[in-house]
């Protein structure tokens, strides 16, 4: 009696491609054979070794016109096991119609959401001017870096003539749904302190701990600042403010012995709203004032602050937002708090939005006991036999005709 797009989905959970170890190749043989039960048409781009993309095209009565991108992941973080009331690799399904697995939320929901929708729209006999293309690649979990990073330098994505693009979003406990139109830069750094070491009974001057612990002072002092500012304004989210997390520490070899060097670790992610370089400077003033021999390096550093157009002008968005209003879709704006693969291709311009139709839903990525109900997520394919049509109909723009 289960509909067979929630069988399906409940499928592709069961293939284990978490990390460190994900079984790409799983993913990708589940994935081509649903793409040729669909009669799309299937290309493989192997971005470096290991780390294939897969591309499922519905060509467009138009191809010249810029093409439509549904982009997913088939990877997901770890899970510890004994934190699950379920095995997370089984999709076991609770008398309440929820599905346990890890990926329920992150994202494997709406890769099976996109192929259904295109399922159902196929069986209804549409076609659209615009060619839709369904992107799924690995290596999102641990930054991208060899997936769509290197994805959007390649021929093979240019060749897609993108427009307009759809990624994943968060599920939201209220009615509303989340809807991300940017994303914050992260910033991982990585400061040093080195100081006069010592025996351990000796009060030594000028330690790596005393400027260490002036660093560390003024990064969180900062943190605790937008965190006041978050708590004390309703109308910000997450998004909008700077998060600061102090994730690493190093230093020292005995318990006697004063080391001469001290690091820390922190992870930034700044909003778009925010100047990166007046930003820097003040870490680099954070530093200075702690002293001589006190430096820092990124181990990464996100300088684009590309944001997708809202307005009404603009004809991707009035397309996405003229949908919701005809299902009475209630949609809150915002920038994701996080990091997903959307800032790679709004980085080579192409507008995209993160949209994980997931309302009445608790948001549990990387969480234990990662579930979604079925209901909730059958309304997602419904939602995007409704939004498909109208993106993939959008009229010929002004630089395509």
């Amino acid at each position: 009696s289960e509909d067979p797009s929630v069988t399906l989905f409940r499928e592709y959970l069961r293939i284990d491609t978490v990390h460190p170890k994900p079984d790409y190749d799983a993913a990708v043989r589940f994935l081509e054979r649903v793409g040729a039960d669909l009669g799309l048409a299937c290309q493989k781009v192997e971005v470096c070794q290991g780390h294939v993309v897969l591309v499922l095209t519905w060509q467009g009565t138009n191809p010249r016109l810029r093409s439509i991108l549904l982009n997913s992941h088939t990877d997901v973080v770890p899970v510890f096991e004994e934190h699950w009331t379920y095995p997370p690799f089984e999709a076991v399904k609770d008398s309440q119609g929820n599905i346990y697995a890890r990926g329920a939320q992150d994202m494997k929901c709406v890769s099976i959401q996109y192929l259904e929708a295109i399922r159902r729209l196929k069986a209804e006999g549409k076609c659209f001017a615009r060619t839709i293309h369904l992107t799924f690649v690995p290596d999102e979990e641990v930054g991208g870096h060899k997936g769509m990073e290197m994805f959007v330098q390649r021929p093979e994505f240019k060749a897609l003539n993108v427009g307009f693009a759809l990624d994943e979003g968060l599920a939201s406990p209220s009615d509303t749904f989340s809807v991300f139109y940017g994303e914050k830069s992260p910033w991982w750094i990585k400061v040093k302190c080195i100081g006069s070491p010592g025996h351990g009974s000796r009060f030594i001057s000028n330690t790596a701990a005393e400027k260490l612990h002036k660093v560390i002072s003024s990064f969180l002092a900062f943190r605790e600042s937008e965190k006041q500012r978050l708590k004390s304004d309703s109308s910000l989210t997450l998004g909008d403010v700077t998060s600061l997390n102090l994730t690493m520490l190093e230093g020292g070899v005995s318990f006697n012995v004063v080391p001469s060097e001290m690091a820390a670790g922190f992870d930034i992610r700044i909003p778009p709203t925010v100047d990166l370089k007046a930003f820097e400077e003040q870490v680099a003033a954070w530093c200075q004032d702690a002293g001589d021999g006190v430096t820092y390096e990124f181990f990464q550093k996100c300088m684009d602050q590309d944001i997708t157009s809202t307005e009404e002008s603009n004809p991707w968005w009035k397309a996405f937002s003229g949908v919701c209003r005809d299902m009475k879709l209630q949609l809150k704006l915002e920038i994701f708090p996080a990091a997903t693969d959307s800032r790679y291709i709004r980085a080579v311009r192409h507008p995209a939005i993160g949209f994980s139709p997931m309302n009445r839903t608790p948001v549990l990525l990387h969480d234990h006991n990662e579930f979604l109900n079925e209901q909730v997520f059958l309304r997602g394919i419904e939602i995007y036999a409704r939004l498909l049509p109208a993106l993939a109909s959008v009229p010929p723009l002004p630089s395509e005709d």
